[in-house]
């Protein structure tokens, strides 16, 4: 006989004994908090059409780079997962149930990772799936996951409410028009769905398509970009546009964290030397990007937008299958980085400034003891980033508490924020850290270092009000 598939009510929680019962009333506390996610990669057009999702494939495989990676280290190929060759040479699956039929096949490899509690989670809470994954109950699993997902309950803005998403934003490009969140304010739902602003393209001047995008930039901020005041204006103009259009925070992704400012004719002048084409070194490119956050630093100070700061990523390790298939398909690997004295320019131009905020992620866990949390706990105007991407594990997530809280506290970090693609496995991430949270602060309170009502408030900072706090405009 087959056995109903069902999740344990005390799943991620701690499994001793003493700790378990307060874990669980920590975590009952807050496990139906709303949920506050400010660095989401969910797109906007999704709001702005409300139309129903596609296919089960489309909505949970191929988005989510998490699991494509995974069935890729296991002999599965980015085409037969849904994913074309940009110039052709590898046509797509176009069946999408042949794309589900190969995710089940490999369920079995996703034991032990969080992409199987944030699965699990989706499949079991929010379709009502019964069987657990595997080759044997593919189809019955795709056909219930399409009935849900054609019910007029199950459209972008809906789910917002099922899943008790307060506030989303999005990540958008330096040069985005903000057309579709311009609709969604005319429509309600601009404090809901905010943008974000993502100039990282148009920092890199040893992109063979930074000058392409630098016009597209200038196009869309209404200034031509004919020099390199000119592209500060732009960058300027288009900041607050963001800002009109409900944004809270930029986004910034370079490689190292640096934010040494260059002399400011010699940046004008390798800007130039960019804009034509000629070619640019790493170390040329690695100090224009630290004189440029520098300056967008600069411009948060004087506009108040949150700059979310995440460096240290090798972005398409595989050079050839980046090349083949682009950007985001899992390749992106963690590399060792350096905060202390790389921030050091902003926090002491901007450290102690009233209405600059920065929140600094990082996926170098060695960095968080080191050097983030003493740093988050001298400088007001910086919080240390919830751990993410690989680091949004049970585990790494217990790590992040005692390697952070007792240098920086609870107040000096960002709460909980997801960042993901995939739109359905968001209540399931802060699912998963209010447990996580609910664990670590279980161990404080049968060790006697917090009384239980401590916990139970600390908890709610870190899974509502602190991500409220840090992103709040100054």
């Amino acid at each position: 006989m087959t056995m109903t598939w069902t999740l344990h009510p005390d799943r991620a929680l701690p499994a001793d004994p003493t700790t378990r019962p307060i874990a669980r009333e920590i975590y009952q506390a807050v496990a139906g908090l709303p949920v506050v996610s400010m660095h989401g990669h969910v797109p906007v057009e999704w709001f702005a059409q409300d139309t129903a999702f596609s296919d089960p494939a489309d909505l949970l495989v191929v988005p989510d780079h998490y699991l494509i990676r995974m069935l890729v280290s296991q002999g599965a190929t980015l085409p037969e997962l849904g994913i074309p060759a940009l110039d052709g040479s590898a046509p797509a699956e176009t069946d999408p149930r042949q794309i589900w039929r190969r995710f089940c096949a490999g369920w079995r490899h996703f034991r032990g990772t969080p992409t199987r509690f944030w699965i699990e989670t989706e499949l079991v809470e929010i379709f009502g799936v019964t069987e657990r994954p595997g080759p044997d109950t593919a189809d019955a699993i795709y056909d219930r996951i399409a009935a849900v997902m054609a019910e007029e309950s199950f459209r972008p803005r809906a789910l917002l409410d099922r899943f008790r998403i307060e506030t989303i934003a999005t990540t958008d490009p330096a040069w985005a028009t903000l057309d579709d969140h311009a609709t969604l304010r005319e429509q309600g739902w601009g404090d809901r769905i905010r943008p974000t602003w993502r100039p990282d393209p148009v920092l890199a001047v040893d992109s063979p398509t930074f000058a392409a995008d630098v016009q597209r930039l200038g196009q869309a901020a209404g200034i031509d970009p004919t020099s390199y005041a000119a592209y500060l204006d732009a960058l300027r103009a288009q900041r607050e546009r963001f800002k009109r259009a409900g944004a809270l925070a930029t986004d910034h992704g370079p490689f190292l964290a640096d934010t040494t400012p260059m002399d400011a004719a010699d940046a004008a002048a390798l800007w130039d030397r960019a804009m034509r084409g000629a070619s640019v070194s790493t170390a040329e490119r690695d100090a224009f990007t630290a004189h440029m956050l520098f300056q967008l630093a600069t411009m948060a100070a004087d506009d108040h937008l949150v700059m979310q700061l995440h460096p240290g990523v090798c972005r398409g390790h595989a050079s050839a299958q980046t090349a083949r298939f682009g950007a985001d398909r899992g390749y992106d690997i963690p590399v060792a980085v350096e905060f202390t004295e790389a921030l050091r320019p902003v926090l002491d131009a901007f450290g102690h400034h009233p209405g600059f905020r920065m929140i600094a992620f990082t996926i170098d866990e060695d960095t968080f003891s080191r050097e983030l949390a003493p740093l988050a706990g001298a400088y007001p105007s910086l919080r240390v980033g919830a751990p993410w991407w690989f680091l949004d594990a049970p585990d790494a997530m217990r790590r992040f508490r005692e390697a952070v809280t007792e240098t920086a506290g609870f107040a000096n970090v960002s709460g909980f924020v997801d960042d993901t693609r995939a739109f359905c496995s968001i209540p399931a991430r802060h699912d998963l850290a209010r447990r996580v949270d609910a664990g670590y602060l279980a161990r404080l309170v049968a060790e006697h270092r917090l009384d239980l009502d401590e916990a139970i408030d600390t908890a709610t900072d870190l899974a509502y009000r602190l991500p409220v706090q840090a992103y709040a405009a100054q």
